[in-house]
């Protein structure tokens, strides 16, 4: 198996701050907009550095989506920034309408993603915001794993052309991706081969997916692993290819099983290739309050959990 070693926890809103801050010195057209939570965003360096394009919007989620959606008719590509939850269900008519509809280039970064927000609880946490921004027309929707992967597609949204969601955490994980590696848009990443299970994970459940496979393979089972940085549009190819040669497939996300990463791949496999599948993801249920930690463990999103789906999926072929 190929070895992953995680270079130092990081937290990947901080890798978000750091390509930003990049973009600032090296696109002057690029413009941010903060709802009262620039500490939150790690958007600090981004304001130092150029006071004349950062706009402090405060508590006013709604007028950030119209100001940025109007920023592009003049040809500067704004990225806007607050928690996940208030960048996507507290401001979705303004992103569909403003945003969406007329295609335009506006890059919503969303951090405090998924239930690893922890001690806020519910109201703070969003699972649905996945499903709510693939289902837009024209959106692309990014959800970075690690502090590298997440900085790289900061600065390759910037040259993409069009409406983008960029979903990012609060919490320090495993930083494992090659530092200023490339970031293609809609490709996944291979990281493991494997002939048993296909293991498609996206987000934070990428780390756990590869520690998931090392157990799986000390146990007799070879686990390829996929890297779904990107959801849409999908990698439908890298997905077909590996089940094709493993038979069954587990998806794993920091997302409600409804409307998430594994409902793109059951559908894309149900139009090619009708392949048994497991899901790890929050089953139709909002979060609470608690460590990130104890919250994955909880609702079972973590290398145990990949494990134990793995073994089910594996059953069923």
């Amino acid at each position: 198996m190929k070895e992953y070693k995680d270079t130092g926890k990081k937290d990947t809103r901080s890798g978000f701050g750091a390509g930003l801050t990049e973009l600032g010195k090296t696109n002057d057209n690029v413009v941010a907009l903060c709802a009262d939570l620039t500490g939150s965003l790690k958007m600090d360096e981004f304001k130092a550095n150029h006071p004349e394009r950062f706009y402090q919007v405060g508590i006013a989620e709604a007028n950030m989506i119209g100001m940025a959606a109007g920023m592009t008719i003049g040809g500067k590509i704004p990225f806007t920034g607050t928690f996940a939850n208030f960048s996507t269900g507290r401001v979705y008519d303004q992103i569909r309408q403003s945003v969406a509809y007329s295609g335009k280039n506006v890059k919503i970064c969303a951090s405090h993603a998924g239930i690893t927000l922890g001690e806020d609880g519910a109201t703070h946490q969003i699972l649905e915001d996945i499903g709510l921004m693939k289902m837009l027309p024209g959106m692309t929707v990014i959800n970075t794993c690690d502090y590298n992967q997440t900085k790289a597609a900061t600065l390759a949204i910037a040259k993409h052309d069009g409406p983008v969601y960029l979903r990012f955490g609060r919490p320090k994980v495993a930083n494992f991706t090659p530092e200023n590696g490339d970031f293609e848009i809609g490709k996944a990443v291979k990281l493991q081969e494997g002939t048993d299970v296909t293991i498609v994970a996206t987000g934070h459940l990428v780390w756990e997916a590869l520690e998931a496979a090392k157990t799986l393979n000390d146990q007799g089972l070879s686990a390829a692993v996929i890297n779904i940085h990107t959801i849409k549009p999908l990698d439908a190819n890298a997905i077909i290819n590996s089940v094709k040669t493993t038979g069954c497939v587990v998806t794993a996300e920091e997302h409600n099983y409804m409307g998430g990463l594994g409902e793109s791949v059951a559908r894309i496999l149900s139009e090619n290739h009708p392949t048994p599948q497991e899901f790890v993801a929050t089953k139709d249920t909002f979060g609470e309050s608690g460590t990130p930690n104890q919250l994955m463990e909880k609702y079972g999103l973590n290398a145990e959990a990949i494990v134990n789906a793995a073994k089910k999926v594996v059953a069923r072929k």
